[in-house]
């Protein structure tokens, strides 16, 4: 089975749709959070999302956009973007986005958006927090999002390593219990604007991270037409 993870798409359509094409044929998709923000085209990604039967969980960028007081901890930049995706979102995205649940275990693996222990805001940035991470999980394997940077916290023997992957890059799952994050398809921040995702394939038990190249210019001239935040515009450029 063949299984394409994304994260943090961010109302990007063009990114996920080049993501999708990268990806070709997956038997199931599954995303860790935050499908709108920040982005111009919130019901258009929702939109494919729902044609895929993707599965997955919520984020805060999801959550305030439902409705929820995360916007109140937000920058001045996202609080912008999300009030504006609160005014242009339809009410079949905002059902959509409702229902998500904060943590979903599908097989062997936990999905969660920030942290297996806080799903919704903790970002796992250091050992430390993963190593507690690891350790809250029932599952051999955990997939998270919410830093918008691709990376592997492995657990072994006793120690925690970070892994970070590149475009091809290919980790086998094996005894050892990790915390896999697909980086971000609509806005990634490595210093890489090139959309990031994962495909998992459970019968080889291996995942490989690809990045794909998508039309920046174009949604950047989209996100300046709906005026949303110009260093919103800006990093796209710049995957910072």
């Amino acid at each position: 089975m063949r299984i394409a993870v994304l994260s943090d798409i961010h109302s990007n359509i063009v990114a996920l749709d080049a993501v999708l094409a990268s990806a070709g044929s997956v038997d199931a998709v599954w995303h860790l959070g935050d499908v709108v923000g920040y982005g111009p085209e919130p019901d258009a990604v929702v939109g494919r999302l729902r044609e895929l039967g993707a599965i997955g969980v919520r984020g805060n960028h999801d959550a305030a956009a439902a409705g929820g007081d995360e916007i109140n901890y937000f920058n001045t930049d996202a609080r912008a973007a999300m009030e504006w995706t609160r005014k242009h979102i339809s009410s079949t995205t905002l059902a959509w986005l409702d229902t998500l649940p904060k943590t979903r275990t599908e097989d062997s693996f936990t999905l969660v958006h920030g942290s297996p222990r806080d799903p919704i805001w903790e970002y796992i940035t250091s050992m430390p927090v993963a190593r507690a991470n690891l350790a809250t999980i029932d599952t051999p394997y955990g997939l998270h999002g919410h830093t918008h940077i691709p990376i592997c916290w492995r657990s072994d023997d006793g120690r925690v390593e970070a892994v970070s992957p590149g475009d091809g890059s290919r980790l086998d799952l094996d005894e050892r219990r990790v915390l896999l994050n697909p980086g971000s398809v609509g806005q990634p921040r490595d210093g890489n604007p090139l959309a990031s995702y994962m495909v998992i394939d459970t019968d080889a038990q291996t995942c490989t991270w690809s990045r794909v190249t998508y039309d920046i210019a174009a949604v950047q001239e989209a996100m300046a037409k709906q005026r949303l935040p110009d260093r919103l515009v800006a990093r796209l450029a710049y995957g910072i």
